[in-house]
């Protein structure tokens, strides 16, 4: 399917399906938890789907890409200019929610009930000790983490895989075929699965309006609109640091990722967008090695847009118990998040876990993620395409600078 019928289709579904949810909730709202609950079954063959894909083809991609790198000294020079504008494109993230949303100051602008004092949010903040985060990034088992698409596990295999296969030389050289095969097969596994992502976007939006209506957009519509005011601002800088190393093609590059980008906003998966990410930055002329290293490690270290809605909903729910934060303690937040969102694409609905082990620390009620709950769908519609945008600048920056960008 060509990339521009194929970004046609997911309009149209996109269109269809908040269409179809919001007439399903008005004229039927009865009937609109089941409808909701049959819509829903589409993006979740979906996702599936794509899951099924997600772990051969990133330990297939990130092993064939290391081994073909040739030493560990190429592997360690691009692995640390990989971390370095990683590290960087976090604290841009982190340090653009914390002034915007010191400026537009969402939280007291709504005026919003605030939830007893004693109600606390769904959301477990467990999940981020030192322990949990070491499961989640060193295996036991590769058979386990791939069947459980622990995406840092698979990442942690693939660099000790790739590297031993690297200083085998021409002994593993064939393996190496192998797992090209692999990883074009999965590729093409990619294009028939793509098939289905209209109806996906189209069941996902069904879904959510159905069950919520558009009221919960207009209640939330300031707060919304001034996030997705910072995440646009967010890729514009990042869109301009790219053309300060790859010059004009930047915008070739988002306009050749545009699938993947309206991929992962339509489903809120970042995940779901992983394989035409990076189909699409090897048509737009990164190396398949740089590509295949990069990317996966991205995914896990550089989620742009996930960092910076913590920064943006922490002190959204501070303003709205009127609480002040100074300077200081601001910073200290920024510091902790740039920390503790690190390996947070392996814990379950990540962003709200990283700000619900941060309210506490500053004394800010954890009850506060109730006013976020019932429009994280939509938000994150967002983040996750911001994702897409900051990984795949990533690719062509660390690309250009080894040279290998055509």
């Amino acid at each position: 399917m060509q990339t521009t019928r194929l970004t046609r289709l997911i309009l149209l579904g996109l269109g269809l399906g908040i269409a179809t949810g919001y007439a399903v909730h008005s004229a039927l709202p009865d009937s609109a938890g089941a409808f909701a609950a049959a819509a829903d079954l589409l993006p979740t063959v979906f996702l599936r789907l794509i899951k099924m894909i997600i772990a051969p083809l990133v330990f297939a991609t990130l092993a064939v890409g290391i081994a073909r790198m040739g030493d560990l000294g190429t592997i360690g020079r691009v692995g640390l200019k990989a971390l370095g504008w990683f590290v960087f494109a976090s604290l841009l993230s982190l340090s653009l929610g914390l002034v915007l949303v010191n400026l537009l100051k969402p939280g007291i602008a709504m005026h919003l009930p605030l939830p007893d004092s004693s109600a606390r949010g769904d959301v477990s903040a467990t999940g981020l000790s030192l322990v949990d985060f070491i499961g989640h990034t060193f295996p036991t088992s590769i058979a386990d983490a791939m069947a459980r698409n622990e995406i840092l596990q698979i990442v942690v295999f693939a660099l000790f895989f790739g590297s031993a296969t690297a200083a085998l030389g021409e002994r593993a050289r064939s393996l190496v075929d192998v797992l090209d095969a692999i990883s074009h097969a999965m590729l093409k596994v990619t294009s028939y699965v793509m098939l289905f992502a209209p109806l996906a976007v189209f069941g996902a939006l069904a879904a959510t309006v159905a069950q919520h209506g558009l009221g919960v957009i207009r209640v939330y519509g300031l707060f919304m609109g001034e996030f997705y005011l910072a995440l646009l601002l967010l890729w514009a800088l990042l869109a301009a640091l790219g053309a300060l190393v790859i010059g004009p093609r930047v915008l070739q590059l988002l306009r050749g990722v545009r699938d993947p980008l309206l991929l992962a906003f339509s489903t809120a998966s970042s995940e779901a967008a992983y394989p035409r990410t990076l189909e699409q930055l090897e048509r737009f002329g990164c190396s398949n090695r740089i590509a295949s290293f990069v990317l996966p490690i991205g995914y896990s270290f550089n989620l742009d847009g996930s960092m910076m809605y913590c920064t943006f909903a922490s002190l959204f729910i501070a303003q709205a118990y009127g609480m002040e934060l100074s300077i200081g303690q601001q910073i200290l937040m920024l510091a902790i998040l740039m920390l503790t969102s690190k390996g947070m694409a392996g814990v379950p609905r990540a962003s709200l876990v990283v700000i619900a082990a941060t309210l506490p620390q500053f004394n800010i009620p954890e009850a506060g993620l109730l006013l976020l709950l019932g429009i994280d769908h939509f938000l994150d519609m967002g983040r996750s395409a911001t994702n897409v945008v900051g990984n795949s600048v990533a690719v062509a920056v660390v690309s250009r600078w080894e040279g290998e960008l055509r």
